[in-house]
């Protein structure tokens, strides 16, 4: 588990379990609502998801093959929900 905000979802094989019935793709974390960060190389970096945020604004894409790690804000267990509903 990651901090009071945060859960760690270890990436296995291109997927985290994001549910507790559900595995999704990090192509889907990188446009998920609730994803904050990913590990790569040991190191936390941004999410592409949050390139909408007004605070954060990231514009960096990230090499999905690498990461290890995904820093997930679902605590409510919602699981998925794509961004692009959000700005469409």
């Amino acid at each position: 588990m990651g901090s009071d905000t945060n859960r760690e979802l270890v990436v296995e094989k291109g997927t985290v379990q994001c549910l507790s019935e559900k595995r999704e793709t990090l192509d889907h974390c990188r446009f998920c609502i609730h994803c904050r960060e990913f590990k790569t190389a040991g190191q936390w970096v941004k999410s592409p998801s949050l390139a909408y945020c007004t605070k954060c604004r990231v514009t960096e894409e990230v090499d999905l093959k690498k990461i290890e790690a995904v820093r997930c804000a679902d605590r409510q267990g919602e699981g998925y929900h794509s961004m692009m509903s959000i700005i469409g």
